[in-house]
């Protein structure tokens, strides 16, 4: 099973190397999952569970990872998303010890993106969190995580994976505000942190301003 994960993510990357200035549009199937496309994986964590009931996600949440902490390219955060992390593979990781964490997808540096839950359930990326006034933004929100850090510039093939992503989202589900995770856990989080271009993102996937965070 590693060896396979593996391999696909390798494929992916490969896939990616000098992503186009566009490609085929992203589409969710009736099940949450993205259909096949050459820029997608799918790689279902055990990391998550159901919405409340009646409840759909209005809420898309930005974040930013990479593990090591700066070191992009490997495969821990799907290792970790997945509970299959090899903590002794750097001295940063063990802090990690017992964290269930998943995301819905994960845009990579190169733009190729991988699923880990469906946008139906609940992935398990916000944490304490809070908007307008509604604790648990788990339970009515998408998190995406762009493969990243504060402070260094997110890749124009993230942005463009990001813009195809959003209006797949926006034809499934009710999604009426974007925010990061800095914005929903204020002085707990900074991702995506200043280096995110909201602007960019905005024009791109055609948010209006009253979505965008104040």
């Amino acid at each position: 099973m590693i060896r396979q994960r593996t391999s696909s993510l390798r494929r992916s990357r490969q896939l990616l190397d000098d992503i186009p200035d566009s490609f085929p549009a992203l589409q969710l199937d009736r099940h949450g999952w993205l259909r096949p496309h050459p820029y997608v994986t799918l790689l279902p964590s055990p990391n998550c569970n159901q919405r409340p009931p009646d409840d759909d996600a209005t809420l898309l949440v930005i974040h930013n990872i990479s593990l090591p902490p700066g070191v992009f390219g490997g495969t821990q955060v799907a290792d970790l998303f997945l509970n299959q992390l090899d903590l002794n593979s750097h001295p940063w990781l063990p802090r990690l010890r017992g964290l269930k964490v998943s995301a819905h997808f994960f845009i990579r540096r190169d733009g190729s993106v991988i699923q880990f839950v469906s946008t139906d359930q609940r992935a398990w990326h916000a944490g304490v969190s809070s908007h307008q006034g509604r604790a648990g933004c788990n339970d009515f929100s998408i998190g995406i995580e762009l493969e990243g850090t504060d402070t260094l510039p997110y890749t124009a093939s993230q942005y463009l994976c990001l813009s195809q992503l959003t209006p797949a989202l926006q034809t499934r589900h009710p999604l009426r505000a974007v925010r990061g995770h800095e914005h929903i856990a204020p002085g707990r989080k900074t991702d995506p942190g200043p280096s995110f271009d909201w602007a960019r993102y905005a024009r791109d996937a055609q948010w209006s301003r009253r979505q965008l965070p104040a």
